[in-house]
């Protein structure tokens, strides 16, 4: 491939990427699926957030951006219908278990907002040995949306905990004592997670595409020693790798939990730092990377929004939280391994230097601005 179209190819990139604007950028739609199996009864605590129901049925009525609680009440029996109609849960090779109906309306709050908490009793007319979930809960609507599944069986000591899919076929559970975690679904997860995190990405493009140029004090010149720009890109990696790390562990285990309202900012904020320092570099040498450890441990709080409401023992959370961080560092590892070989086969280009880094540098810094004033007063 010519040197102009891979800048053609990098630069579209670019464009693609911030052309999915503020919606698709962190914001995990998730449920909380919780089932506890009693002889031939289950019992069933689903969290389903009101802003995903909200999206799917349009429960705002009177279309003001404020959704009251008369308004859900309103809506109930589609709330439940909507529910019932996205899981199955029963004996595998069984009748599906009932009760997902008639519930009493209650909200629960996490830390990524008001939830619709559905707690129920399900019957299933016998004791399972293996069960069946299927889980299509948004799945003509949100490929995003993940259901985050805790099922306990007969020993109360040992659970399982798997990430749900609602374009994957019914999956079947032994319910036998020490069944361990799904480890190799978290890894996806981590995987999926930074492929949709697209503010995580853009932190990480506007890092990544300066690390094949030199700052002369005036202006970008290309870098001459392959060595030194992986070098650059490894301190990078690392930094950001070890903080979030640091940061995902202690929100997910509970130690510490920051306002998801004040997180999202922080990190909007910042893409929006890091893709300045490329137009008028203020940090650079060792204290880019020390920049770029502080902003991670704001990063790995948004990683653990996925894991810390999942109600999970401290046994239980290390094959999960261990299997997720895998999988973020496997993604990030492909990006880098997508974008630099590319950054630096066109780096010697005066339009890599002035359209790429400049121009998309600043169409990232307007997108960040965009998500840091929605995110830090609350207007989405």
């Amino acid at each position: 491939m010519s040197a102009g179209r891979l800048l053609r190819a990098l630069a579209a990139l670019l464009l693609a990427l911030g052309s999915w604007g503020p919606a698709t950028a962190h914001q995990p739609s998730d449920s909380l699926l919780e089932l506890r199996v009693q002889g031939e009864r289950i019992e069933l605590a689903w969290d389903i957030a009101l802003k995903d129901l909200d999206a799917e049925l349009d429960l705002d009525a009177d279309e003001d951006g404020q959704l009251r609680w008369r308004e859900v009440l309103a809506r109930w029996p589609d709330i439940e219908a909507l529910a019932a109609a996205g899981l199955r849960v029963g004996p595998s090779g069984g009748e599906a278990c009932t009760g997902l109906r008639g519930l009493r309306p209650q909200l629960i709050e996490h830390g990524s907002g008001p939830h619709v908490a559905l707690r129920a009793q399900l019957d299933c007319g016998r004791p399972p040995e293996r069960l069946q979930i299927a889980y299509t809960l948004f799945a003509g609507s949100d490929p995003r949306h993940r259901g985050l599944l805790r099922l306990q069986g007969a020993d109360a000591e040992h659970a399982l905990s798997a990430v749900l899919n609602p374009r994957e076929p019914a999956r079947d559970f032994a319910l036998a004592a020490g069944h361990a975690p799904g480890f190799a679904a978290f890894v996806v997860e981590g995987i999926w997670h930074i492929a949709i995190g697209f503010d995580h990405i853009l932190f990480l493009v506007a890092l990544l595409l300066v690390c094949v140029l030199r700052w002369d004090g005036r202006a970008w010149q290309p870098a001459t020693a392959p060595r030194a720009a992986v070098a650059e890109v490894l301190r990078i990696v690392t930094a950001f790798t070890v903080a979030h790390s640091i940061t995902l562990s202690l929100a997910a285990t509970g130690v510490l939990a920051p306002p998801s309202r004040w997180v999202e900012a922080g990190i909007a904020a910042s893409v929006l730092l890091a893709a300045l320092n490329n137009l008028r570099p203020l940090v650079q040498g060792p204290r880019r990377w020390m920049l770029v450890a502080a902003f991670g441990l704001v990063h790995g709080f948004g990683f653990a929004n996925v894991l810390q409401d999942l109600g999970l023992r401290q046994g239980e959370l290390l094959a999960p939280l261990f299997g997720f961080n895998l999988g973020v560092e496997l993604g990030q590892l492909l990006g880098v391994a997508l974008l630099l070989p590319l950054a630096w086969a066109l780096r010697g280009r005066a339009v890599y230097r002035r359209g790429v880094v400049g121009g998309g540098s600043l169409l990232i810094a307007a997108l960040a601005a965009y998500w840091f004033i929605e995110r830090a007063f609350e207007l989405g």
